[in-house]
């Protein structure tokens, strides 16, 4: 199958879900005891690429999981799957466990979508906004793999997105599903890269690395 061509034309970077909450140490995934150090892998990566799309003016958008303090939007997640995120308080819109670990933090001309489901197209704005940047390329990255990052890959392939998921820079709480997960978006839904493979698309791998080594 031939590989989509990845340039900084129409291009946005989603980087997803990495918050306090997820990656850590005392947000509030940990606190249910599971193992957020899996996540934290995909911070530096993340950083690198938010460099490269800020260096290349590639638009950078931000998700975050939120959930009503009251968690009434908690749905199925919160009745059923993981109520302990509601016993420690986790994702509680207005916290600091929601907002975007301090290395990753926004700036100014930055796009932020909050959501309270997996996937980052579900009920929110970020096609509409898509489509006013004149998007037609995604570069994804964030966590975790299998679950929010897979769901918005599968949504953007369904939109007809070139989509791309830049395998060193996503993580997962397992590393099978992780690898799972990878091959299954690898099949249908999107091309696999690297962070490298982004930065020299996006013509800015050697201000990006010298950046990356101080």
């Amino acid at each position: 199958m031939p590989a989509m061509e990845l340039t900084r034309n129409r291009a946005a970077l989603i980087v997803v879900d990495m918050q306090n909450s997820f990656c850590a140490d005392d947000g509030g995934c940990g606190k249910t005891g599971l193992p957020i150090q899996n996540l934290q892998k995909a911070i530096d990566p993340c950083v690198r690429l938010v460099a490269a799309a800020r260096a290349a003016e590639v638009p950078v958008i931000f998700t975050r999981y939120v959930y009503r303090p009251d968690y009434a939007d908690g749905g199925g997640m919160i009745k059923h799957l993981i109520p302990e995120l509601r016993d420690v308080g986790a994702l509680q819109a207005g916290t600091w466990d929601i907002e975007i670990v301090p290395k990753l933090t926004p700036e100014d001309g930055d796009f932020i979508i909050d959501k309270n489901r997996p996937s980052s197209f579900y009920a929110t704005n970020l096609e509409t906004m898509l489509n006013g940047l004149d998007v037609e390329s995604l570069v994804v990255c964030g966590v975790t793999t299998n679950c929010c990052v897979e769901s918005t890959v599968r949504d953007a392939s369904h939109r007809d997105y070139k989509t791309f998921v830049v395998q060193d820079a996503v993580a997962e709480l397992d590393e099978e599903r992780h690898e799972v997960a990878l091959r299954s978006m690898d099949m249908l839904f999107a091309d696999l890269k690297t962070v490298n493979d982004v930065e020299i698309a996006w013509g800015v791998h050697n201000s990006t690395a010298a950046t990356a080594a101080e």
